[in-house]
């Protein structure tokens, strides 16, 4: 799966849950500062995986939307 797909299914998924504009969501922003705690990243997984077919196990901190992307992308 390409990045370009990842990105645009978490831009999505982030807008929907925290009414931002897809467009301030980047690569750089980081899930703190889109409004995004602890229990949404869980639920923000839980989309994903339905969004993009594939099953998510993070065992690592990821920060930014850039390392949830590289992250999938490695899947």
């Amino acid at each position: 799966m390409d990045e370009k797909t990842i990105f645009d299914a978490i831009r999505e998924t982030v807008a929907e849950r925290t009414d931002a504009n897809m467009d301030d969501i980047k690569m750089e922003s980081t899930f703190r500062e889109l409004g995004i705690d602890s229990l949404d990243t869980v639920e923000l997984l839980m989309n994903l995986e339905d969004k993009l077919g594939v099953t998510i196990e993070v065992d690592k901190k990821l920060e930014t939307v850039k390392d949830l992307v590289d992250f999938i992308a490695a899947l």
